[in-house]
């Protein structure tokens, strides 16, 4: 029987982190859920309550993004670098849609869709590597 180690252990994340990262996906899978809604219906609630939620995403994600940086500088490794540059896409990509979403409802369709839909998609990114752990130290 041979008997297998990994290199280096996988550190998880701080638990208030993850509950800061809990956080961007769901408000940004909720925006593109109303924004779906309002290019079926052109009911312009569902875009004023995509505004609201993509704020909420941009909230949340700032906070994790902030310790996600604070990591970066803490461990210096590739994951955390990746980790820390998709929360920065999701950021900035969240703005771009907060600025589209401030347009007149008529005129946000079909690029506030689209960019919705590649936030929520970086979102989950961020999640999936966050949540999945990093190593330590080599």
């Amino acid at each position: 029987m041979v008997a297998v180690s990994d290199p280096a252990p996988v550190r998880s994340l701080h638990p208030l982190h993850a509950i800061l990262l809990a956080f961007p996906f769901p408000l940004f899978l909720g925006a593109l859920v109303s924004d779906i809604t309002y290019w079926n219906t052109f009911q312009v609630q569902w875009a004023n309550f995509s505004s609201w939620l993509i704020a909420g995403g941009l909230l949340g994600g700032g906070f994790a993004m902030l310790w996600a940086l604070i990591d970066l500088l803490r461990f210096r490794t590739g994951r955390t670098f990746l980790y820390f540059i998709v929360l920065l896409a999701v950021w900035v990509l969240g703005f771009v849609n907060a600025l589209v979403h401030a347009k007149d409802a008529w005129a946000i369709m079909p690029e506030s869709l689209y960019l919705s839909l590649v936030t929520t998609l970086l979102a989950l990114v961020a999640a999936w590597i966050g949540y999945s752990g990093f190593r330590s130290w080599r």
